[in-house]
C-alpha cells in the first residue's frame, strides 16, 4: 500500500486529504500502463459528500461525516458496460460499508477493471467525527442577499452581492453540535443569533468570517464576502440654463428653450447648470468634463437657428444617461417701422399713422422759428434710429433751420435687427421772416412804483417801471415815452419790466412799446397816461 497526501482546492482552506491508492494488488504497479479508457463513470456515497466533486480522472476522495452515522453506501459505475467494479474487494456496484468508531477514518477501496491487468483504483477516505468534534454549521442566512453556491455545512467559503444602496447585512449562523462555539469577525455568537454587518463602500467588498470550534478543540472557518455594488445612480438633481428657462424633473431628460434674438452685447453665451443626485457619477457638457453644481458656459447659436447642448451623466457603475437641452434662437425681427414721430412748433402734413405706409411729410412753421424738434420712437425696441438733416447727422434731435423762405429736409432711417432699413422724410418748410405786429396791448406801470391810489397811475417816482407783453421768440421790445425810444431804459426779461433810468419831470406822458424782429420794428402799442407829480400820494 503507497499513501499519497493532496491538497484541495482554496475553497475547502487547504482541508488535507488522506488518500491510500491500492496499486499491486489489483495490478496496477505502475500508473504509466493504466488504459484511460478504465474508469468510473459516477461514484457516490450516501449520506455524504465527496471532496472534492466526483471527475472520472481524480481517484482519491475524503468524506467527512458526523459521529452519528455509522454506516454509508458506496454507489460506483464503470464507464465502459461489461467493465468489473469492486467495493473493498467485492464485486459490486453498490455496497453499505460499516464504519469505524467515531473519530476514525475508514478507507473504502474502489476498483474497475478491463482485465486483471488494466484496472484502476479509486479511494475515498470516510471520517467520523469523534464526540464533540462537530464544527460544521447547520445552516448560514445573510440578508438582504443571496449566498452564493447555497449553503452547505462541507462548503466553506461564500459570496454575497448586493447594491450600492445596501448599508448593511443581518448574518445569522446556526450550529450543529450546539457545545461547539462561535465568532462572527472575532465577536463571540450563539447559534441562530443576528448580526448586523455594517459594509464598507459602493464597490468593495466585506470579509465576513466564521469560526466555528468544537468541543475537542478542532476549528472550522467559514467565509463569506459581501461584495457591494458600484452605484448605478445616473439622475440629475438639478438642471438650470441663464438666460431661459425649463421646468426641470429628474426623469424627463429632453427640454426645449426659446430665446430672444438679441441679447446685450456682452451676453455670447448661454450658462448651464447641471447638478447629480449621487455624489459618485461623472458629468460631462457637450463632451467636455464637467463638475456637479458648476456653470458651464455654452455658446449661443446664431439668430434664427438652434443647438443642442448634451449633459452626459455616468453613473459609478459606467451607465449613463443623457439629458439634452434643444436652445432655440428667435431669428432676427425685420421691423423698421416707427412707433411715433413728432415735430416741435408745428404739425405733420399729414397726421402720422403708425400703422400706414406713409414715409414722408411737411411741417410749415412761421419765420420767426428758428429751428424743430424732432420726436421719433421705432415699434420694435431692438431697432436703432438715425437723424440726418440734409444728409448730416445733427448733434442732437433740435434741427436748426436757416431764414426763410427755407425748407430743410430731416431724414429718419429705422434700421431693423435684421439690418433691413426704411427712411422716413420730414420737408420743414420755413416762411420769409416779416416785421412783427405792434403789441395788443399797453405798457402797465408796476406796483412798486403806482401812486398809493391802486391803477391810478400816478407817482411820485420819476423813474417809474412798466410790465409789456412777452415779446416772441426772436423778437426785441422797446418802451416810447410821448413817442420817442427811452435809449436808456433797463428790460428784465424775467419779469418782462422796462424801467427808466432818466428822470421824468412833472407832467403827463403817453407811454408805448414795440417788438423788432431781424424784419423790422412793429408799430406802436396803445398808450398808457402816466402822471408824474412830486405831491402825490407816496408809494406802497
Amino acid at each position: 500500500m503507497k499513501h499519497i497526501f493532496t491538497s484541495v482546492t482554496q475553497a475547502h482552506l487547504a482541508t488535507v486529504l488522506l488518500v491510500t491508492i491500492s496499486m499491486g494488488a489489483y495490478g496496477c504497479a505502475d500508473s504509466a500502463t493504466v488504459n484511460p479508457v478504465v474508469e468510473l463513470a459516477s461514484l457516490t456515497v450516501t449520506p455524504g459528500t465527496l471532496q472534492p466533486t466526483f471527475t472520472r480522472s481524480t481517484t482519491q476522495y475524503s468524506v467527512d461525516l458526523t459521529s452519528n452515522i455509522m454506516s454509508v453506501t458506496i454507489t460506483a459505475q464503470p464507464a465502459v458496460a461489461g467493465d468489473s467494479v469492486t467495493i473493498n474487494g467485492v464485486k459490486t456496484t453498490s455496497r453499505t460499508i460499516t464504519l469505524g468508531a467515531a473519530g476514525s477514518t475508514t478507507s473504502v477501496n474502489i476498483v474497475v477493471s478491463e482485465s486483471d491487468s488494466n484496472s484502476r483504483a479509486y479511494t475515498v477516505l470516510i471520517t467520523r467525527a469523534g464526540p464533540g468534534g462537530n464544527n460544521s454549521l447547520d445552516n448560514l442566512t445573510v440578508s438582504p442577499g443571496i449566498l452564493a453556491p447555497s449553503f452547505n455545512p462541507n462548503e466553506l467559503i461564500y459570496t454575497v452581492d448586493v447594491t450600492n444602496t445596501v448599508l448593511s447585512v443581518d448574518i445569522t449562523p446556526f450550529l450543529q453540535n450546539t457545545a461547539a462555539t462561535m465568532t462572527v469577525n472575532g465577536t463571540s455568537a450563539t447559534s441562530g443569533q443576528l448580526r448586523t454587518i455594517n459594509l464598507n463602500s459602493p464597490g468593495q467588498s466585506t470579509p465576513i468570517t466564521i469560526i466555528v470550534t468544537a468541543q475537542n478543540g478542532n476549528s472550522k472557518p467559514y467565509l463569506v464576502t459581501i461584495n457591494r455594488g458600484k452605484s448605478g445612480n445616473n439622475l440629475l438633481q438639478n438642471l438650470t440654463i441663464s438666460p431661459g428657462t425649463l421646468a426641470f424633473s429628474p426623469g424627463t431628460t429632453a427640454y426645449i428653450v426659446n430665446l430672444p434674438s438679441t441679447f446685450p452685447s456682452p451676453v455670447t453665451s448661454v450658462i448651464v447648470t447641471p447638478a447629480v443626485q449621487d455624489s459618485t457619477a461623472s458629468i460631462t457638457v457637450n463632451g467636455q468634463a464637467a463638475t456637479s453644481g458648476q456653470p458651464q458656459p455654452t455658446p449661443l447659436p446664431t439668430p434664427g437657428s438652434n443647438s443642442f447642448i448634451n449633459i452626459l451623466v455616468t453613473a459609478e457603475n459606467g451607465n449613463a444617461r443623457l439629458y439634452t437641452i434643444n436652445v432655440i434662437r428667435d431669428p432676427l425681427s425685420g421691423n423698421n417701422n416707427l412707433g411715433s414721430l413728432t415735430v416741435s412748433p408745428g404739425s405733420l402734413i399729414p397726421a402720422f399713422d403708425p400703422n400706414a405706409l406713409r414715409t414722408s411729410f411737411t411741417v410749415s412753421v412761421g419765420g420767426n422759428v428758428g429751428s424743430v424738434t424732432v420726436t421719433a420712437a421705432p415699434q420694435d425696441p431692438a431697432a436703432t434710429l438715425k437723424l440726418l438733416v440734409n444728409g448730416v447727422e445733427p448733434p442732437s434731435n433740435s434741427v436748426p433751420l436757416p431764414d426763410g423762405p427755407s425748407s430743410t429736409e430731416i431724414e429718419i432711417v429705422v434700421t431693423a435687427q435684421n439690418l433691413s432699413q426704411k427712411q422716413y422724410l420730414i420737408t420743414v418748410n420755413r416762411a420769409a421772416l416779416m416785421a412783427p405786429s405792434a403789441p395788443t396791448n399797453a405798457p402797465d406801470m408796476t406796483a412798486a412804483t403806482d401812486s398809493g391810489i391802486p391803477d391810478d397811475n400816478i407817482t411820485n417816482i420819476t423813474t417809474p417801471s412798466f410790465t409789456v407783453s412777452s415779446p416772441a421768440a426772436g423778437e426785441t421790445p422797446s418802451l416810447y415815452v410821448n413817442g420817442v425810444k427811452a435809449q436808456d431804459a433797463t428790460f428784465d426779461p424775467v419779469t418782462n419790466t422796462f424801467t427808466l433810468t432818466t428822470s421824468l419831470s412833472e407832467g403827463l406822458y403817453e407811454i408805448t412799446t414795440t417788438v423788432a424782429n431781424a424784419a423790422g420794428e412793429s408799430s406802436q402799442s396803445p398808450s398808457l397816461t402816466v402822471t408824474i407829480d412830486a405831491l402825490a400820494p407816496g408809494t406802497p
